[in-house]
Parts: structure tokens; C-alpha cells; sequence
């Protein structure tokens, strides 16, 4: 049945613009909020529970927010039709067919994962933007990567500018939050290569083998990955560059080193 909500003080509403806001509220109530049709779609076909679908009545025509509960793995348990007013309290862009979704947290385990026999994975160091966390999920997502594991993150898995920067991966990738010493003792359990990222390293990348099992990993911007990451990285590479800039993003970093790794495997 659908439910509308048309006042933007409606309590419900204000808690939806607070999750959205704000990290400690979303870990607190276990939910958090994505926005966009494509977003959201691959959110529900993952498995991930929707208290709630919104959509702006007069621009999103119900039959798409009824193809996206079809192909939910489990369907939303409320659709709420709202106004213009309502959808500007909730929504980063409004005036175009669009819904929300208020989902319940997963947050899987280094145990959870299912790794292929030549894993690929992305190891994130103390990422401080969202914008570049979600960028680098969309690259894993298009790479193929095994997994993604964030570790000691300065940024919420669940912000959504990471969503909405990641254009939907964050659901389509498996994404695990740790530290990096369970990371570490991960990897070496399951006989993973640590290639470390290292403005100081000797070795360029595309020297590297890199049709093995191995786990790239990309620090900040600003200081890079930690001293106690390249300790025990068993090789630390460098992406050779020839201009005068001696650094590059990190999300671009990372697609870079990911897409080698992938036309040495001939993926």
C-alpha cells in the first residue's frame, strides 16, 4: 500500500535528512540513506532491506518505483509518495525522476568473504573523502576486484557522497571495514601478496607481477600509506610518471594499478 508524507517537518522526514547528515545517528539506528534510481536499484537486487522507498509523485512515475521493488531481492516494507518540499529536505537532486531509500546496514565480516582462486583486492588506508572512497569503488567494481577492505577509515562507508560518488558499487562490490592489523593477518592466511603504493619505492609497476594473488594498497593524498603498511608489504611499487607532478589522486591511483593488474591477467 502506498503511504504518502507532504510536510517536511513530518518527523520521519527530518530523521531521514538527519541520517543522512550524520555518521553517529546512521551507526546508532543501524540505517542509513541512497539516492538514485540505478543506486538504489543495485541495493535492493543485493539483498540489502529498504524500510522505506520515496519518490517525488509528480516526477517519478510509479511503475519505475515498482520495476525497482519487482527486482529487489526482499521488498521494501513502505512506499511513500511525497511533494516537491519533501523531496528537497531528503534529496541531493530533485526536479528529475529520482527515489530515496532507507536501508539497514550490512556490514560483513573478512570472514564473509568468498575469494576467487587468484583473488584482486583494494586495500583503502585511512581514506578521508568520500568523494574518493566512492571513486575507487566504482573502479574496483569495474576492475573486478575480489573484495575492497577500508581499513582505520577517517569517512563512513555509508556517507552518501561515497554512494552516490561510487554511482551504486559500494552494493555491487563486497566492502569490508577493519583495521589494518586484522587486514594484514587476513591476507596472510590466505597467502595474499601486500603490494604496497610508495612514492619511494624502487620498482616500477608494470615490472611487477601481478598475475598472483595480491592486494594493492593506496594511503591518503596526503601522507600516503603508513609506515607500519609498507613494513609489511612483501613489495612496494611505484606508478612511473614523467611530468614535473610527483603524486597523483588517489582514486586515479587506484585505477591505474588495478587496471595493470588486469591486462596482465588478460581479463
Amino acid at each position: 500500500m502506498l503511504k504518502q508524507i507532504t510536510s517536511p517537518q513530518n518527523p520521519y522526514i527530518k530523521n531521514i535528512a538527519v541520517l543522512g547528515a550524520k555518521a553517529r545517528d546512521r551507526r546508532e539506528q543501524g540505517l542509513f540513506v541512497a539516492e538514485g534510481l540505478r543506486e538504489v536499484e543495485f541495493a535492493l537486487r543485493s539483498g540489502y532491506e529498504a524500510e522505506a522507498l520515496l519518490f517525488e509523485e509528480a516526477i517519478t512515475p510509479f511503475s519505475v518505483v515498482e520495476k525497482l521493488v519487482k527486482n529487489a531481492a526482499v521488498p521494501p516494507r513502505e512506499l511513500i509518495g511525497t511533494n516537491a518540499m519533501v523531496f528537497e529536505k531528503i534529496a541531493y537532486r530533485t526536479g528529475v525522476p529520482n527515489v530515496v531509500a532507507v536501508l539497514k546496514m550490512k556490514t560483513p565480516s573478512l570472514a564473509d568473504l568468498r575469494l576467487s582462486p587468484t583473488p584482486l583486492l583494494l586495500i583503502m588506508e585511512s581514506v578521508e573523502k568520500p568523494g574518493n572512497l566512492g571513486a575507487m569503488l566504482r573502479t574496483a567494481d569495474a576492475a573486478g576486484v575480489d573484495a575492497v577492505l577500508v581499513c582505520d577509515p577517517h569517512t563512513d562507508v555509508f556517507n552518501p557522497n561515497a554512494i552516490r560518488a561510487s554511482l551504486g558499487a559500494i552494493f555491487t562490490v563486497p566492502v569490508v571495514a577493519c583495521t589494518s592489523e586484522e587486514a594484514i593477518a587476513f591476507l596472510r592466511s590466505k597467502q595474499i601478496k601486500i603490494m604496497a603504493t610508495w612514492l619511494e619505492a624502487a620498482k616500477p609497476l608494470y615490472e611487477a607481477n601481478l598475475r598472483q594473488p595480491l592486494a594493492f594498497v593506496l594511503g591518503t593524498e596526503a601522507t600516503g600509506i603508513s609506515k607500519h603498511w609498507v613494513e609489511q608489504s612483501d613489495e612496494r611499487l611505484i606508478i612511473p610518471m614523467t611530468g614535473q607532478v610527483d603524486s597523483l589522486n588517489v582514486s586515479a591511483s587506484a585505477a591505474i594499478v588495478l587496471f595493470e593488474a588486469v591486462r596482465q591477467r588478460g581479463l
